[in-house]
């Protein structure tokens, strides 16, 4: 050895990470991979079920069944992305804001308060992204009312339009913590254009409504 040199061990290499090491890294990206593909699963279905109750709202058909079935698998995913991270759990994000969207629907055509965050099981921030689509969802039954000549009933949609819109404009936050500001420029813009609609069906009707003015007879 050359005198002042240090020893670096009889093979002069370092001994490297123990194969233990690398297969416990191994078995960790496995299990994320696994994880990943089984919330991308439960995600996919979870939106279809939401599409299904809101179809059957729309068709006017029994949807209780359905609803309840969706809000326990929408607790189920919302269990399994608060216990994973953060990559896996955005996979079931709009999802879970679907399934929100169509749980606040069956309240609103039952006629029920709307659920909270805490009773569907969610989150504030994926409640209040839903909460943001449920108002295109009263417009689009405002419009069926009005379709019907069911100017009360499409007026009293209006008046839900309007405190979803007033509930979803009390809160100001960073996009960052929710992106939200896009939900409440839509819930305006639907909001002014089903109420000029509604204004316009009224006036519409009173016209239809009114006595046609009288005729004098000639002499």
């Amino acid at each position: 050895m050359t005198r002042g040199s240090r020893s670096t061990g009889r093979t002069g290499q370092s001994p490297g990470i123990p194969d233990a090491t690398v297969r416990a890294i191994e078995t960790h990206l496995s299990e994320r991979e696994a994880r990943r593909e089984r919330i991308h699963t439960d995600a996919r279905n979870l939106r279809r079920a939401a599409q299904g109750v809101m179809i059957l709202l729309h068709e006017g058909k029994p949807a209780e069944r359905a609803a309840r079935r969706l809000g326990r698998n929408l607790r189920a995913l919302v269990r399994a992305t608060r216990a994973t991270w953060g990559s896996e759990a955005s996979l079931a994000r709009d999802a879970i804001q679907e399934a929100v969207e169509a749980l606040l629907l069956v309240a609103i055509d039952r006629g029920r308060a709307l659920p909270s965050p805490a009773d569907l099981g969610v989150d504030p921030e994926p409640y209040l992204l839903g909460l943001g689509d449920v108002v295109g969802e009263v417009r689009r039954r405002a419009l069926l009312q009005l379709a019907s000549d069911d100017l009360e009933s499409a007026e009293a949609s209006v008046r839900l339009m309007e405190h979803l819109y007033q509930t979803l404009m009390r809160f100001d936050t960073t996009r960052a913590i929710v992106p939200l500001k896009p939900k409440q420029d839509t819930a305006r813009s639907l909001l002014e254009r089903t109420r000029g609609e509604v204004v316009l069906a009224r006036v519409h009707a009173r016209y239809r409504g009114a006595s046609p003015p009288s005729v004098a007879e000639e002499p």
